[in-house]
């Protein structure tokens, strides 16, 4: 294996692969050089997708399951993809792998294209890993026979040894999938497509059969893993704190669309939609309106930051777009992004007392009523749900500030919030929203 310095001190061994190998030039299937009009990209990406379209069954009618997907992958790169079920991460990876063709754009891994109009390569040319959320073992197999079913004529089966040590795996040899443990068949599962040595690696919800604390280890030690193995690696999960954990970018998808691509802390300061800010900061969306220099909330009236301008982007004149009085913004209103550090409780009973008396200190006046529906333990905070007629507030308060269910508190926002502001009929994606021609 080569390391990033292009010696082989991490692994003796010169994996060759049907195609290509790690040590000479890009080859076609054929086993010649491909030529520079053979689609090859620049090789700073391991993989490329340009305006990828995916669907299901054949027929105009069938939903897009993808739509104008555009997104590369540098080598060394772990980039986490997010969204919620049914927006299309799985597909991705099917199409990247092979199992799936797109109906439109072209897909690129290592240089080569694999996937374009008139051009597919199946999954087994590719040198592609993957692991998939049930692990997929075999279970007629031990964990030595299941590491090594990967490998290709020719490459060196004492390579699993070395994963083994790599993953914690020594001594485990012999035994089957029904006698390892749920981290144990994770890590297994890991040597399995890491065998072959790819240059890409696959994972679809890797996670989300495991216990917290087995989770939260394997993920932590996965991409000192992938750097030791020399891979990139795509990382599928609808966990936006594991994306953020451990990613150096996280991809946003939502319906089909990629709303947005960025580092961590990019996507956590500047979300590029209310969507992406909703579903990675577990924000809280509210409708606003600009009347007279001022923001109208369902928590109240307070001036825009000047950041925003005069009157903020999105905004209308309220005689064009009245209100609706039902909690919805009409065309060309605003949606206000709080983080649940945005809000603070100002007035509310003291639990088991009667009447209002403040809490811990807190006692601002103003503040819109709200009633407690639940809480979360998350630590060193409560993060509470509250009510505010249709609306569904996300609150996170000091341990300190113990409200019960059921009870009616104060709400605002706190002077020092940082909200986000989008126009409500703000389109979503780019411009690949709209469906390509042809059938």
């Amino acid at each position: 294996m080569l390391n990033n310095n292009g010696d082989r001190s991490l692994w003796p061994l010169a994996i060759t692969y049907p195609g290509r190998t790690t040590t000479g030039s890009l080859t076609a299937e054929g086993g010649g050089p491909l030529a520079p009009d053979q689609g090859v990209t620049a090789p700073s990406e391991r993989v490329r997708l340009e305006g990828i379209w995916h669907r299901y069954g054949g027929t105009p009618q069938d939903p897009w399951t993808l739509r104008g997907v555009d997104l590369a992958l540098a080598p060394g790169e772990l980039l986490g993809l997010l969204g919620p079920s049914g927006c299309g991460k799985t597909t991705l990876l099917r199409l990247i792998a092979g199992f799936e063709h797109p109906q439109r754009g072209r897909l690129w891994i290592d240089g080569r294209e694999v996937a374009g109009p008139g051009r597919f390569l199946p999954p087994e040319r590719r040198g592609v890993g993957m692991v998939f959320q049930d692990y997929a073992l075999f279970p007629h197999l031990d964990a030595l026979a299941n590491a090594r079913f990967g490998l290709m004529r020719g490459q060196d089966p004492a390579r699993v040894g070395w994963l083994f040590a790599l993953l914690g795996l020594e001594g485990l040899e012999s035994r089957y999938p029904h006698e390892l443990s749920g981290g144990q068949r994770q890590r297994l599962a890991l040597a399995r497509a890491l065998a072959p040595q790819p240059s890409v690696v696959l994972l679809d919800e890797p996670f989300s059969n495991l216990d917290v604390e087995v989770r939260e280890r394997l993920r932590s030690e996965l991409p000192a893993v992938l750097a030791a193995c020399g891979a990139c690696a795509l990382l599928v999960t609808h966990d936006p704190q594991e994306a953020l954990a451990i990613a150096d970018r996280v991809g946003v998808l939502n319906q089909g669309l990629l709303e947005q691509c960025s580092a961590p802390m990019e996507l956590v300061r500047r979300p590029a939609t209310a969507f992406v800010g909703r579903f990675v900061l577990q924000a809280n969306l509210l409708p606003a309106q600009w009347r007279s220099g001022e923001l109208v909330t369902p928590l109240g009236t307070f001036p825009p930051p000047p950041a925003w301008g005069t009157p903020p982007p999105g905004a209308t004149d309220p005689a064009e777009t009245p209100d609706q009085g039902d909690g919805r913004s009409g065309p060309g209103n605003l949606q206000l992004l709080l983080r649940p550090t945005d809000l603070e409780v100002v007035h509310a009973p003291a639990p088991g007392a009667s009447g209002a008396h403040e809490v811990q200190g807190q006692g601002r006046a103003g503040g819109v009523e709200v009633e407690v529906l639940g809480r979360e333990f998350l630590g060193r905070d409560w993060l509470y749900q509250m009510g505010l007629g249709s609306l569904r507030l996300r609150v996170r308060l000091p341990l300190a500030i113990a409200l019960e269910r059921g009870m009616r508190c104060r709400l605002a926002v706190r002077p020092d919030a940082a909200p986000l502001l989008f126009p409500s009929e703000q389109p979503v994606g780019t411009s690949a929203s709209a469906p390509p021609s042809g059938p």
